[in-house]
């Protein structure tokens, strides 16, 4: 049993992509990050950055004692291991998904993070700001669309981890002030994995937990407000 401690996130949509994929057993636990769960002290034992999503696995491949993990690149390709699946299982296959599993950690993610940011969340709009993020997204979605213009179905040629940490930083991709067309290939791979059964189940699923998320005041504070200073 996977207990996946969870919100209705880019990242946190990472691993119910896998998750329902594969039909490894798992016990939802939502942590609403817009009040202020991620500082409860049981959930930064496991995830010490205060960040969903994060893991506990009660059965883990070795026999030992459970298995906490946190980031998502680490958890997906855990949860990859551990299946031998979504994963290959050769040097050159392995190294592939993995470089473009970075690739989405240290790039698309945080750049459309900011994106995110300063176009929806910000409380003053500063242009120059929104425009730089704009542009670094859509340059990233060029590398993608690049990728994919081959015409291999998915990034690293088979479905794999590198597509499910992708994806659901595309979905909000008119928040992000970007037109799939303007991306032929890139959308052929979007609406590709979008029919998939097991990602239809897993937005589904987020619905079912976060069906109003709203920004007030509190929730800005405890979402933005963060510094070095030790809380409480």
């Amino acid at each position: 049993m996977i207990d996946l401690h969870y919100w209705t996130t880019p990242n946190g949509h990472k691993i119910t992509l896998f998750l329902e994929e594969t039909g490894l057993p798992y016990r939802l636990l939502p942590v609403n990050i817009s009040q202020g769960e991620q500082f409860q002290p049981d959930f930064l034992r496991i995830s010490p950055n205060n960040r969903i999503p994060a893991i506990v696995d009660q059965a883990p491949a070795d026999g030992g004692a459970a298995i906490s993990l946190f980031e998502s690149g680490a958890i997906l390709l855990y949860l990859a291991d551990k299946t031998g699946r979504f994963i290959p299982q050769d040097l050159r296959g392995r190294n592939d998904v993995l470089q473009w599993l970075f690739w989405q950690m240290g790039g698309l993610g945080p750049m459309a993070g900011q994106n995110h940011h300063f176009t929806q969340y910000a409380p003053e709009k500063l242009p120059y700001a929104i425009d730089r993020y704009v542009r670094e997204t859509a340059r990233l979605y060029r590398v993608l669309d690049t990728r994919l213009s081959d015409g291999r179905d998915y990034i690293a040629g088979e479905y794999s981890i590198a597509d499910m940490a992708c994806y659901p930083w595309i979905v909000p991709h008119e928040k992000q002030r970007q037109d799939l067309n303007d991306f032929p290939a890139l959308k052929r791979w979007f609406d590709r994995i979008a029919a998939r059964p097991a990602v239809q189940r897993a937005y589904k699923l987020a619905e079912s937990v976060n069906t109003t998320p709203t920004l007030t005041e509190a929730s800005r504070a405890i979402l933005f407000g963060q510094d070095g200073k030790p809380r409480g």
